[in-house]
């Protein structure tokens, strides 16, 4: 089954700094295979706290998705993001179906 990363930013404080983690990110995600298929847009809040941008990010697997978060290279990217922005990250395998 796929694993997905979803990321709801609560705040960002620092567009600059998102851009810079961006362009350090996607290669460390590409790198394991991983494929965007929700980079910001257009949305509605439906429920909850109201996101100014929300990300998902497909992968192989669930394993795969743990390993490209736990990487090196990953790692220097979320660093750039430190007291830049507020978010919620969770890694979550998908269903079979």
């Amino acid at each position: 089954m796929k694993g997905y990363w979803v990321c709801i930013y609560e705040k960002i404080h620092n567009e600059e700094k998102l851009k810079d983690y961006a362009l350090k990110a996607k290669p460390a995600v590409e790198k394991f295979s991983g494929k965007f298929l929700i980079r910001g847009g257009k949305n509605r809040t439906n429920d909850g706290i109201n996101s100014p941008r929300t990300v998902v990010v497909e992968f192989p697997d669930y394993n795969t998705a743990i390993e490209c978060y736990d990487s090196k290279d990953y790692k220097e990217a979320h660093n750039i993001l430190t007291g830049h922005a507020e978010r919620h990250h969770q890694i979550v395998e998908g269903s079979s179906n």
